[in-house]
């Protein structure tokens, strides 16, 4: 039976940590090392992060960092998540108008929805259907790992999460490029730009890159337009962890009603939106949160084996592909009932 927060002693923890330290020593220098291409390469962090943890699997398998990897990519993931909150202002939900707030929850819903029907269809993993699709859905990888938190245990899991993230980061990159000038092309208004942009780009860096391509208005837009989509991550997450916690009511041990992470995560969020918080808070607290995402997605790499990923096939590539295309199809129809 596991030791009760009065009878862990000072040594015990020294021991724990050192226990950690090494694993954490790789990840976090992963991420630096993943943060500093992305930086001077002009391409996603996160996606330099899962490559490097990936082609450094055999650190994981040396078993003397296991302990601290597989701790980062669990527990400083759900730091990183919580740390999220910090972004989300309930005041942003009423910016754009209730229309467009319906556009991004059915947008949202009807993905995730067609996800998990085409990998039914498909013979898929249902699983791998709900990360691929919250990936595409909400905010990229970020949901992916969020998600992946509350998922039951099994021997995909972490592949499938590694695939998602290469995958939905991959596809935000392009979308990056071909939405601003699908946007033009069509003829959008820059406001109508904005909120297609932001409700289908996947990663909130992209969005920006996005639309401030276009013009300000288009980028000021497009980026409420994502905040909207990222607030509705927590409801996902626990809807998603409220359906396997039912599907466990056999078991002795239940999973907590209400992740922990995602009650911090609620916290921020509210502090964010009622009280006048420090701008030095806010940048730390979305700085911190930036360097463990990407630390948590290096360790997901470093524990996932290469070989197991890419005997994933084409499926799933055709699955997040048609989940990107659905979603923006979406979007582009409920802008057009608008106008």
């Amino acid at each position: 039976m596991g030791k009760s927060l009065r009878e862990i002693r000072l040594p015990d923890l020294q021991a724990h940590f050192q226990r950690l330290l090494p694993g954490l020593m790789v990840a976090f220098t992963v991420g630096f090392a993943a943060s500093f291409l992305g930086e001077h390469y002009s391409a996603p962090s996160l996606l330099f992060a899962l490559l490097l943890g990936l082609s450094l699997g055999f650190i994981y398998e040396d078993g003397r960092s296991t302990q601290g990897i597989d701790f980062c990519a669990r527990t400083i993931l759900r730091l990183a998540v919580a740390l999220l909150g910090f972004r989300i202002a309930l005041t942003d939900l009423l910016v754009l108008g209730w229309q467009v707030l319906a556009l991004i929850l059915v947008g949202v819903t009807l993905t995730i929805f067609f996800g998990v029907m085409i990998t039914r269809v498909a013979g898929m993993n249902k699983q791998f259907g709900l990360l691929s699709s919250g990936a595409v859905a909400i905010c990229g990888a970020s949901a992916a790992l969020a998600i992946s938190a509350v998922l039951p245990n099994d021997k995909t899991k972490e592949r499938d999460t590694a695939f998602v993230v290469v995958g939905v980061t991959t596809l935000s990159t392009l979308v990056m490029i071909i939405y601003p000038i699908v946007s033009t092309s069509i003829g959008l208004s820059d406001t109508a730009a904005g909120v297609f942009i932001g409700a289908t780009i996947h990663d909130v860096a992209q969005v920006v890159g996005a639309g401030y391509s276009v013009s300000e208005t288009t980028g000021d837009v497009a980026t409420v337009t994502k905040l909207i989509r990222v607030s509705l991550l927590l409801p996902v997450v626990l809807i998603v962890g409220l359906v396997y916690r039912k599907s466990k009511l056999e078991m002795q041990e239940k999973p907590p009603l209400l992740p922990g992470f995602l009650v911090v995560f609620l916290v921020f969020s509210c502090a964010n939106s009622f009280i006048d918080l420090p701008e030095l808070l806010l940048s730390s607290a979305n700085v911190m949160s930036q360097y463990c995402l990407i630390a948590a997605i290096a360790a997901v790499g470093l524990k996932s084996n290469l070989k197991s990923l890419v005997a994933v096939g084409w499926r799933p590539v055709a699955l997040m592909s048609l989940e990107t295309i659905w979603l923006a199809g979406l979007t582009l129809a409920g802008l057009s009932m608008l106008d």
